[in-house]
């Protein structure tokens, strides 16, 4: 699950750039053995990549749903994120989870980014033995369908971390370079810091 926080600040910046998000989740089990940070990355990236190429007044959906299995012990979850952003053509489709590929067109819009996201997301979903599918038409918008399988757990399995209690203060002004190129991550980022106290 992406943290509360996250979607918080996801739908705030959806809603300051003038786009409508939309979110379901459809599923069975709600407990799972995963890698939580992994799969914010995966879909992080892919959310963000729908907010930066669609213009305001545009939409983006996230739906998950739990699809049939045939795995015994394990369920199968179905993440498909659609967005009506500028879309792209069906020449470059094939080459999007290369290394620095990035359609001509969204350098011409002066879109920032390096190309190395999806192929990231890719590398990320397939270590989980999972797959990705891209759907895009150029002018009309993309969709992002992911598919992972999670071992079922129960809620007795949850484990809660106490981690390690740290005056505040020790972090109250000191100062952190942030560099990330990635306009929603790097917003998420600045708030856990400045919760923790840093500038």
């Amino acid at each position: 699950k992406v943290k509360s926080e996250e979607v918080v600040r996801q739908n705030e910046m959806m809603v300051q750039k003038g786009i409508e998000f939309t979110r379901q989740i459809v599923v069975n089990h709600h407990y799972v053995f995963c890698d939580p940070i992994k799969l914010r990355e995966v879909f992080l990236n892919i959310l963000s990549n729908a907010y930066k190429y669609t213009n305001p007044g545009g939409k983006v959906n996230m739906h998950l749903e739990e699809i049939p299995s045939d795995r015994e012990g394990y369920a199968l979850y179905q993440t498909t994120i659609t967005d009506t952003g500028i879309g792209m053509s069906e020449d470059f489709l094939p080459h999007i989870f290369e290394e620095f590929s990035r359609e001509h067109n969204t350098t011409d819009n002066k879109i920032e980014g390096t190309g190395l996201g999806m192929p990231i997301v890719k590398r990320l979903v397939e270590f989980m033995d999972g797959t990705i599918e891209v759907k895009s038409e150029k002018g009309v918008g993309t969709t992002v369908v992911v598919t992972l399988p999670h071992r079922i757990a129960e809620k007795s399995n949850l484990i809660t971390h106490a981690g390690v209690e740290l005056d505040p203060k020790l972090f109250r002004g000191k100062r952190i370079l942030l560099a990330e190129d990635n306009e929603l991550n790097a917003e998420i980022a600045v708030e856990i810091l400045k919760e923790a106290g840093f500038v």
